[in-house]
């Protein structure tokens, strides 16, 4: 397998077994929206809408806490993340904490299929 680390929202990963289940590992991120940001944003909610500032924000917090997350998980000597979710928290009313976990494993590719097919 690659140094690229599989990540998947489910409990399982079709055409995988998993041979070593290491456990909890995560990816977070703290980031300030900044007094610019509150403002424009402040000033779309009076109208509604969405608040495209925000939008941005958190989209790239995603991304760096999916990254934080194989970081760990490839430390942990994991090759996939299974069960994968986020949680996000507000701290202090200008910043956002955003996660990201799952449980890091082993997995190598399975040579029987999940659903093999049957002939004759």
């Amino acid at each position: 397998m690659t140094d690229a680390i599989i990540i998947v929202s489910t409990p399982y990963l079709p055409g995988y077994k998993i041979t070593k289940t290491i456990g909890f590992t995560w990816g977070l991120i703290v980031r300030s929206r900044g007094l610019g940001g509150n403002i424009a944003a402040g000033l779309r909610s009076i109208v509604g809408g969405e608040i495209h500032e925000y939008t941005k924000l958190l989209n790239e917090s995603r991304e760096q806490a999916l990254d934080r997350l194989k970081e760990h998980a490839k430390a942990l000597g994991a090759n996939a993340v299974l069960s994968v979710e986020f949680d996000s928290s507000e701290i202090g009313q200008v910043m956002t904490e955003l996660l990201a976990y799952g449980t890091a494993v082993v997995v190598e590719k399975d040579e029987i299929p999940a659903n093999p097919v049957r002939l004759g």
